[in-house]
């Protein structure tokens, strides 16, 4: 390692390890994280593999444009501290950024490494060291603005992108009302991700920071139910809108009827519910004991087939009608899934539900076959003749995605939306069509990653704050 910070140009020699997992059969009985804290020798060498390219496409491929190189640097040098000071200069979560991104699709993918043949840094699990060790440390301190603006921002939504922006809005000085319709903070951090890949003690932490920073939480509040908002913009100079989308999307085939399937959303909640110490709900979908199929490819139905297995399912299949390499969800969480003992149908699609009496006892499926690439460079599906097999299923759990909810009919009448029923904003920016209210993360963009969800909440968080510094200004002339 040469001195100033920059990495080893031979470091790649050194073998690419991720971090350990505990064994398949341990690890399904229980919903804590299944990856073991690495020993800072472990992290200081995975770093010094960074060869400091002239062109960092890591950075490039990080949606936040973090300095990915600077801070392996830094942390195979040792020196965590100032490590964490730059990870945390473009992300205000880099300890669940480096849990739950699919890493494999984004910088880790694009390393020069990886594209070499030579298996790519593993940087995220060393950017949740970095941050792990930062909290352990006592380096991570409440948010105190050089000075107070005396003007307010609500954000409606706690998830990644509202947790985001108020990180940023309060370090400006805005005093920041967080609305949220559940009784906890997080969004789909807290209820929607299991505990296996992001505990829950990580989220809670970030959302602490942030209330002995100054932040207040409004929790069971539903805006445009419990407060309208015509109320809110009355209460604050500027609100940003980042409810994320939660209609899930289901399936339309013969045999489905309106108790015969439970949605990904319902199936997770409940379940997140007792990981954050509620008592368990006997009327919620549980797995035990049943067969279980699970319709999806994405990473919502990854946390699905690994929820079920640890509840105890007697057996897991999940359904998905393209191949594995065509499958939206992150190849790490498949290869979880396989070693935890979920099978997966590949190239299968739902062909209709099969009952006995008023119960669903087998999913009737199809198989598909890939076509020849689209000019858009997707390959579409095409059913097989006579491909028909049936999977046993008492318990069918839908996890096809999300949809936006009726924004409009809730919120006001006023807010533009586009073809999409997503919240409409101005080109390049986050203004909606009512004058001081922003939107950020899923509720525009669609059903997205977490990252890019970090992403949109900061930089709206930027965008409010020159709004209202031009507007204070123009009240001063």
């Amino acid at each position: 390692m040469q001195k100033g910070g920059r990495s080893n140009p031979g470091g790649f020699l050194i073998e690419q390890r991720r971090l350990e997992k505990q064994p398949a059969e341990q690890r399904v009985r229980a919903f804590t994280e299944i990856t073991l804290k690495p020993t800072a020798e472990r992290g200081t060498a995975q770093a010094s593999r960074c060869t400091d390219c002239g062109v960092p496409f890591c950075q490039n491929a990080c949606p936040l444009q973090n300095n990915i190189p600077d801070w392996l640097a830094l942390s195979a040098d040792g020196d965590l501290r100032e490590a964490w000071r730059v990870a945390s200069a473009t992300s205000t979560m880099p300890e669940i950024c480096g849990r739950i991104c699919p890493q494999d699709r984004l910088c880790e993918g694009a390393c020069t490494l990886q594209q070499s043949g030579w298996d790519g840094v593993t940087i995220g699990s060393v950017e949740a060291w970095i941050a792990d060790a930062a909290f352990d440390n006592g380096w991570v301190e409440p948010i105190r603005p050089l000075a107070e603006r005396g003007q307010s921002v609500a954000v409606v939504g706690s998830g990644p992108a509202g947790l985001a922006a108020a990180d940023r809005l309060r370090s400006e000085g805005y005093a920041v009302v967080v609305y949220d319709r559940h009784d906890r903070a997080g969004g789909l951090l807290t209820y929607g991700i299991p505990g296996f890949k992001l505990e829950k003690r990580i989220v809670q932490r970030r959302v602490d920071r942030l209330i002995e920073s100054g932040v207040e939480f409004a929790l069971n509040t539903n805006v445009g139910v419990d407060v309208t908002m015509d109320e809110l913009r009355a209460r604050h100079d500027a609100v940003l809108l980042a409810m994320g989308v939660y209609q899930a999307r289901t399936l339309s085939v013969p045999g489905r009827g309106p108790n015969d399937t439970v949605a990904a959303l319902d199936f997770l909640i409940a379940q997140n519910r007792v990981d954050c110490g509620d008592a368990a709900d006997a009327s919620a979908p549980h797995a035990a004991g049943r067969d279980v199929v699970v319709v999806g490819g994405g990473d919502t139905a990854m946390d699905c087939v690994r929820t079920a297995v640890r509840q105890g399912a007697n057996s897991v299949v999940c359904l998905y009608r393209r191949d594995r390499d065509n499958m939206p969800g992150s190849a790490r969480e498949v290869q979880n899934a396989e070693e935890e003992g979920v099978r997966f149908e590949w190239l299968g699609a739902p062909k209709a539900l099969m009952s006995k009496g008023e119960a669903v006892v087998a999913v009737r499926a199809h198989r598909m076959a890939l076509t020849e690439a689209a000019p858009s460079g997707r390959r579409d599906i095409a059913p097989l003749a006579g491909s028909d097999f049936d999977l046993p299923a008492d318990l069918v759990i839908e996890a096809l995605g999300f949809e936006p909810e009726a924004f409009a009919e809730q919120l006001d009448a006023g807010l533009g939306l586009t073809k999409w029923n997503t919240l409409q904003v101005a080109r390049g920016g986050f203004a909606t069509t009512l004058p001081g209210v922003f939107a950020a993360g899923d509720a525009v963009r669609g059903a997205s990653l977490v990252v890019w969800a970090v992403r949109d909440g900061q930089d709206a968080a930027a965008e409010i704050d020159r709004y209202l510094r031009a507007r204070t200004e123009e009240a001063a002339a």
